[in-house]
């Protein structure tokens, strides 16, 4: 495989609290480990700051274990392809596999992946301190259950097939300098983001919000952010497309007011592009994943360090912000199934999660973020345990058909109403044939 890298890893035997799994006693960690000391578990990772925090404690893994950890990174928008050709061959090389959570039902409906409670259920492999219940609802939700009335949230027939590793909400971040100089309130309606773009750009000489706009996902995943607290949906009960109604045209209305009270070339910003606009100075408002908390901190990366504040996702007519990010899953055809899933505990237990938040990644439970020393070290997790409240699993639905019409109906519809090639409402009611030939195509509507 290619651009791999050999890591040992391995880490602390974290004290955890009891989960929704059986008690299993008599079973201590090193005997979980014994049988598997010296397999290689071959892992698919994106190049992403929570996986580059994790590179940091995987040594702790291996000296624990004795397993060792092989990463294939690769860029986000080519990690895919590639996973799907390695799942579909007899056996392939990942033992181990993180995804994007729009992939995860369809991996599922390809049988591509494993459902993880069979491997919670073994007392050969189960931490009975797992504590399941402490993973945040809302990631657990939307990053693991794959089936239930939806096929992609909670109810009968929902298993879980995945963990959160690398989960995001959203946040409002600003520039707690700029504001006060100018006299400005952190927004926390819709109305009051409206209301301070275009004085905020005048005023600061920079833009006023850094935001996604680039075609396909990156434009749709923006104009998401605001369809929701809006009161708008994607299809409604019965999977007629609704995403052109009043609520769709307003949430697209002020994404194309923050594309131009931006910086300069917003409808071409991808997710980097977006953050590097804010954490280089350049737009006074960041609305978006939760990814920017520790960005903004890295004098590395960062102009903007001790300089920036953080709000609720402002309400529309309700409160609720971004489900998203990252998972972990077992493919159907990984080589060493059961020390990959010993990698996968590890990595999600009570005590790596405070681990990998230490080191700049994505914290996963409740117990990380009412820890005291987190909470030093990291005190605006405060916003962020509120805004977990808001957490949102059926922001967008994550069925199989996502990504066509993700990237090749919405994407270019909402992407050609930022440039100016066609109007608000007709970049949403443009697509909506696409859109219903593709439900029907699926089976969701009838033909």
């Amino acid at each position: 495989m290619k651009r791999r890298e050999l890591l040992k890893a391995g880490g602390l035997a974290g004290i955890l609290a009891a989960a929704q799994f059986p008690l299993i006693k008599g079973v201590l960690a090193q005997d979980r480990y014994a049988k598997y000391r010296g397999q290689t578990v071959v892992m698919s990772i994106p190049s992403h700051p929570h996986y580059d925090a994790m590179t940091k404690i995987l040594p702790d893994f291996t000296a624990e274990t004795g397993i060792k950890v092989e990463l294939d990174r690769i860029a986000m928008n080519r990690m895919k392809d590639k996973q799907i050709l390695e799942m579909a061959k007899p056996q392939g090389d990942y033992d181990l596999a993180c995804y994007i959570v729009m992939w995860k039902t369809e991996y599922a409906k390809k049988d591509l992946i494993v459902p993880l409670e069979p491997f919670f259920s073994n007392p050969a492999l189960a931490d009975p301190n797992y504590d399941m219940g402490d993973i945040v609802k809302g990631y657990l939700e939307v990053q693991g259950l794959v089936g239930g009335p939806k096929t992609y949230l909670p109810g009968p027939g929902a298993k879980l097939y995945g963990l959160p590793y690398g989960s995001e909400t959203s946040v409002l971040a600003y520039r707690k300098d700029i504001f006060e100089k100018h006299g400005f309130k952190a927004p926390q309606t819709y109305d009051d983001l409206r209301r301070i773009l275009a004085p905020l750009k005048e005023k600061s000489g920079i833009g006023a919000l850094s935001s996604r706009g680039q075609a396909g996902h990156q434009c749709v995943h923006a104009w998401l952010l605001h369809l929701n607290p809006l009161g708008g949906e994607v299809f409604d009960a019965n999977w007629k497309p609704v995403f052109n109604s009043q609520a769709g045209i307003d949430a697209l209305k002020i994404l194309k007011e923050i594309s131009d009270t931006g910086p300069a070339g917003i409808p071409g910003y991808g997710q980097g592009e977006m953050i590097n606009a804010f954490v280089q100075g350049q737009a006074a408002m960041y609305l978006d994943s939760i990814l920017i908390m520790g960005l903004v901190n890295d004098p590395s990366k960062s102009k903007v360090v001790g300089q920036v504040g953080y709000a609720l996702h402002p309400k529309g007519v309700r409160y609720a912000s971004q489900s998203g990010g990252l998972g972990l899953a077992i493919p159907k055809n990984a080589r060493n199934q059961d020390a990959a899933f010993l990698l996968l505990q590890w990595l999600t237990s009570k005590a790596a999660d405070i681990k990998v938040t230490r080191a700049g990644g994505n914290a996963s439970r409740m117990s990380t973020l009412n820890d005291p020393d987190i909470l030093r070290q990291f005190p605006d997790f405060e916003i962020l345990k509120e805004q977990l409240k808001y957490v949102e699993p059926d922001w967008r639905p994550i069925i199989a058909e996502w990504d066509e019409i993700n990237i090749q109906a919405l994407g270019v519809g909402i992407s050609e109403a930022l440039t100016g090639k066609r109007s608000i409402e007709d970049g949403l009611n443009s697509v909506v044939p696409k859109v219903t030939d593709i439900m029907k195509r699926g089976g969701y509507l009838k033909a």
